[in-house]
């Protein structure tokens, strides 16, 4: 909890630099640029999932590991990146022909040289992460955002051109390689054959495969949308659901880095493990579900401040994808079962089915445009989900109750309170810029989400509860410093 404090924080911050730095380059860019970049992203977001073949959670997974083992992992996910600058570079032509756009050929070439530096960078993160040395990772991370969007201002502010996007994409992976590099005193030895890591292959095997199935069904709808609608539309879409999305993931990216750190060592502690499991989801949903509610409610006022006048259009996109973004705010539900279990061969078998489902669904919809496209996303989200979930805990000390009794007050006061401001908007709404609009509502709806809390059955004691977690966590900021040197020292033994 105490790391989860500290990576939160940190989340919060690159949460404020990325959203100014989207403003920003939202007002100095066409939305054309931004279409350009999501039909690479679409190609490169792929091919990155190979990058550490699920090799990072193995380390963080596994109850022991050695030296050996990490190194030989190491340079497992080093050869890898070599490999995948050389398919990324050699892809190029090819994504320029689909799209036919021949401003792609170069953006391909410049970003290839990315992979290179998330390759060297892989297992020093895990092992910050398995020492829970958060802090650590939260000044690599913070610094790299900073920088990387600092880059793209700075190009877009002086040359206008989708080159400023590239260059956010290329700094962020390298300031981050030097940074972790720095802050983990590891170094890597030559890899050593027989060193015990089969097994861990075999789980990032399983991990890569979902990653893999998972990504096209994520994707898919960006790349046919490019194809058939063009780069503008397609800009729109991307930016709306990157809108929607970007409070949610500074919460579920987190707290599962956390969650699965410790997860994984109760493997064998049943009671325990569900305890953790549904406390962690009861604390992601909590700060999740009113965001999504919300912005759900306030779209146009969010769309108008963030991206700026000419964006409106992604205001009706933003809104149907909401159901779907809802239900994400748990959508590593199954993910941490999966992954801390070690039951990764389920979790591919799962994501296969659903990947053809949502291709279909993206194939149907694509005829009535980005829309379309966007209420398949949400239509077969909402449909897949309870079958998903009783798939990942079959077989374990997992019941859906038990989810269920941490999601209901959540989900019923994020929803009520939405619907609360949607009638006091109805009603009246005072004529302020817009910026200040946006602060108002939302002070608006947290007060009317704070008032439905207290008022449903243990929403009283619920809070006396959250308010003693923070109590707790803000006096044990020694406690944490204490653990991280420890941390090191035992790194260093």
């Amino acid at each position: 909890v105490r790391g989860g404090a500290i990576v939160m924080i940190s989340q919060g911050c690159k949460f404020v630099i990325a959203l100014a730095g989207l403003m920003v380059l939202a007002r100095l860019l066409d939305r054309e640029d931004f279409g350009l970049m999501a039909m690479v992203v679409a190609v490169t977001g792929f091919l990155l999932l190979f990058k550490d073949l699920g090799l990072a959670m193995a380390t963080i997974q596994r109850p022991e590991i050695t030296h050996e083992q990490i190194s030989t992992l190491f340079w497992i996910n080093v050869g890898v990146s070599v490999v995948i600058t050389g398919i990324t570079a050699a892809l190029a032509p090819v994504v320029a022909w689909f799209y036919g756009e021949p401003r792609l050929l170069n953006v391909m070439f410049v970003l290839s040289g990315a992979f290179l530096f998330g390759g060297v960078s892989v297992q020093h993160l895990a092992l910050l992460r398995r020492q829970m040395r958060f802090g650590a990772v939260a000044v690599v991370e913070i610094v790299a955002q900073l920088l990387s969007v600092l880059a793209a201002v700075t190009l877009a502010w002086y040359f206008r051109t989708y080159w400023a996007l590239v260059a956010m994409y290329v700094v962020l992976p390298a300031t981050t390689a030097v940074g972790v590099w720095i802050a983990c005193r590891w170094r890597p030895g030559r890899p050593v054959r027989g060193s015990g890591v089969r097994p861990m292959l075999f789980f990032g095997g399983y991990q890569t495969g979902f990653s893999v199935v998972n990504y096209f069904a994520r994707n898919l709808d960006n790349a046919l949308i490019g194809w058939r609608w063009g780069a503008e539309v397609l800009g729109v879409y991307r930016e709306a659901y990157r809108l929607l999305l970007l409070p949610i993931e500074q919460i579920t990216s987190p707290t599962t880095h956390i969650a699965l750190a410790t997860l994984s060592r109760l493997q064998a502690q049943p009671e325990r493990f569900k305890a953790y499991y549904c406390r962690g989801i009861e604390l992601m949903v909590t700060c999740g579900m009113p965001i999504v509610a919300f912005l759900f409610v306030s779209a146009d006022t969010v769309v108008l401040t963030v991206l700026g006048a000419k964006w409106l259009d992604a205001v009706l996109i933003f809104r149907v994808l909401a159901p779907a973004a809802f239900l994400g705010t748990f959508n590593v539900a199954s993910g941490w079962v999966y992954i801390a279990l070690g039951r990764t061969d389920r979790q591919f078998r799962w994501g296969l089915f659903a990947s053809i489902i949502f291709a279909i669904g993206f194939l149907i919809g694509l005829q009535w445009g980005s829309v379309g496209v966007a209420a398949a996303v949400s239509i077969i989200t909402c449909a897949l989900y309870i079958p998903s979930l009783l798939y990942a805990y079959h077989g374990t000390p997992l019941r859906l109750r038990d989810l269920g009794s941490v999601l209901w007050r959540p989900a019923v006061t994020a929803i009520s309170a939405g619907a609360g401001l949607f009638a006091i908007r109805s009603a009246y709404q005072p004529d302020l810029p817009v910026g200040v609009r946006l602060v108002y509502e939302g002070v608006l709806y947290g007060a009317v989400f704070v008032l439905i809390w207290l008022i449903l059955p243990g929403g009283r004691k619920s809070m006396k509860g959250i308010l003693r977690l923070v109590r707790e966590v803000r006096n044990s900021s020694a406690a944490v410093d204490q653990q991280n040197d420890a941390n090191v020292d035992q790194q260093r033994e």
